[in-house]
């Protein structure tokens, strides 16, 4: 699965997202952070390992990427 920014998924409905138009150009990003959800899926499509993404952006929260993660694989479920 390739992350595409202009993909349907509704991320306003995932507690462990914010989006501002004053952080990150207004991009999804790790509440609390300025981490794009973006880096994970590209991340992780490269290669990396969730653990290597952690270390990679301290500020993120392993149950961050979790519900990330369980929130886009609900939203592709529906859409199939």
């Amino acid at each position: 699965m390739t992350y595409n920014q202009g993909s349907m998924l509704d991320w306003s409905e995932c507690t462990s997202v914010e989006r501002s138009p004053d952080v990150v150009s207004g991009a999804w990003v790790f509440r609390g952070t300025r981490v794009p959800v973006k880096a994970l899926f590209e991340n992780l499509e490269a290669g990396a390992r969730i653990d290597e993404f952690l270390s990679w952006f301290p500020g993120v929260q392993r149950q961050q990427v979790e519900a990330v993660l369980e929130h886009a694989g609900k939203s592709l479920a529906e859409t199939t």
